[in-house]
């Protein structure tokens, strides 16, 4: 265990705000690059797809969001394995680090399998369900049911990347990611006009280039597992314990994502512009909160090692440096998008009502982004801690502060602007609940198993 003098003493010959910075920087560069790839895979199934026609396109959207919503509910699979990963690694025993990994990369297949084998059983009442209109449902339902097949090698990238940041590698998450982007044009292009199967060559473009992710990543784990002399083979108790700890992200990411989809339930109820304004804020708001998650993604790694190696000292410094990059972030992206809000509108619409409205939503949401980007940094940082029964907790009284806002925006009429404001009234109540815990000390539990609370 490393002791509060010696932490001192590693950084008595300088600043230790500038130790903690090139670190930071090691592991947010890349972990920036990989989220930003990340957004491209559907971009792409979007814009090779759109050029076999509309109902071929809102086809993709529908399954497209159902996709995409599944898999964020998935996503403590990548985090928890962060955080238990990181504790060994502070802890010094890498042979349970990778341990920790396999059992992660097992839970990930298990419940890859199961959800995929829904997804496609129950593809068509689920398109159904969404409202899609007569024309673009075939086309949906084909797209998710060639995409069941990729939801395990999805899951499994989600578990091999948070075991590899877990092991401070950032960097080999990135380049896979990248020619993960690249290649799924290539397959796309060549499956879609090249052999001619239209919107089911699109959804197996992609299911091929998440499955070859999975097997890169998860090679990596494999082969550093094995050269630790770990076994490969499923340990039942430790995909039990991964999936406990991963619970109550679950329950976290679902109060986020619920408070979401109200936003947009409102949205779509104000009206046709308002919606069409909406769409394009969310999603600068989605792009600009994948930037801001990179420092998020570097404390998860950073302070469950720290914790690990019972430096208490080490965990309280970095978090108090992280907040002042999340916030610095924050500020600039929010300055840039003043800076350009005007420019925004016209890239997506020309009509006027859309752009006007969409100006003044961005500087809600430009003036939001210093209040984000210190909670993304703080969500990561107790995400590291093993705090996620709290941040479940925080995440439904968040929800519950929000909602009575949203539907009084609803009630009143109060515009998609007004709404926006609630949203980030959402967003300062968990600024509050991040700050006051991070305050206390019951996040700082050290040892390289982490806690259940």
């Amino acid at each position: 265990m490393r002791s509060r003098s010696g932490h001192r003493a590693r950084y008595q010959d300088g600043d230790p705000r500038w130790r903690h910075d090139r670190e930071i920087l090691r592991l947010a560069l890349p972990a920036f690059a990989a989220l930003v790839a990340e957004p491209l895979f559907l971009l792409a199934d979007s814009a090779i797809v759109g050029h076999l026609g509309t109902p071929q396109l809102a086809g993709l959207g529908v399954a497209g969001s159902l996709l995409a919503t599944g898999v964020a509910l998935c996503v403590f699979l990548a985090y928890a394995t962060t955080a238990a990963v990181a504790r060994r690694v502070g802890a010094g025993d890498e042979r349970a680090a990778l341990a920790q990994a396999i059992d992660g990369l097992w839970l990930a297949a298990l419940l890859g399998v199961l959800l995929g084998a829904l997804a496609a059983l129950s593809a068509h009442p689920l398109v159904t369900a969404f409202g899609t209109s007569a024309a673009a449902t075939p086309y949906a339902t084909t797209y998710l049911r060639v995409s069941a097949l990729g939801v395990p090698p999805m899951l499994l990238v989600l578990a091999a990347t948070g075991a590899l940041r877990g092991l401070q590698d950032t960097r080999t998450p990135m380049l896979v990611a990248g020619v993960g982007a690249l290649a799924n044009i290539g397959l796309n292009l060549a499956l879609v006009y090249g052999a001619g199967l239209g919107v089911a060559g699109s959804a197996l473009g992609t299911v091929l280039t998440q499955a070859g992710m999975a097997v890169s990543l998860g090679a990596v784990v494999v082969r550093g597992a094995r050269r630790y002399g770990v076994s490969g083979r499923p340990h039942l108790a430790g995909i039990r314990a991964a999936a406990v700890v991963g619970l109550p992200l679950l329950v976290r990411t679902l109060t986020l994502r619920v408070a979401l989809l109200v936003t947009t339930y409102v949205a779509a109820a104000t009206g046709t512009v308002a919606v069409a304004a909406h769409q394009v804020a969310f999603t600068v708001w989605t792009l600009l909160a994948l930037a801001l998650d990179a420092v998020a993604i570097a404390g998860q790694a950073i302070v469950g090692r720290y914790l690990g190696a019972g430096d208490v000292a080490g965990a309280r410094s970095s978090t108090r440096r992280m907040m002042q990059w999340g916030l610095a972030a924050g500020v600039v992206l929010g300055v840039g998008v003043l800076l350009v809000r005007s420019l925004v509108a016209p890239l997506f619409t020309g009509d006027p009502a859309v752009r006007s409205l969409l100006a003044d939503v961005l500087l809600v949401v430009a003036l939001s982004q210093p209040v984000n980007g210190v909670v993304f940094t703080l969500d990561g940082v107790l995400i590291g801690a093993g705090d996620g029964r709290y941040l479940a907790r925080a995440g439904v009284v968040t929800l519950v502060v929000f909602l009575p806002l949203a539907a009084a925006v609803r009630l009143a009429d109060g515009g998609l602007v007004a709404l926006w404001w609630a949203f980030t009234g959402f967003m300062l109540a968990r600024l509050a609940s991040l700050l006051w815990r991070e305050r206390a000390d019951r996040w700082l539990v050290t040892g390289a198993v982490v806690p259940r609370r």
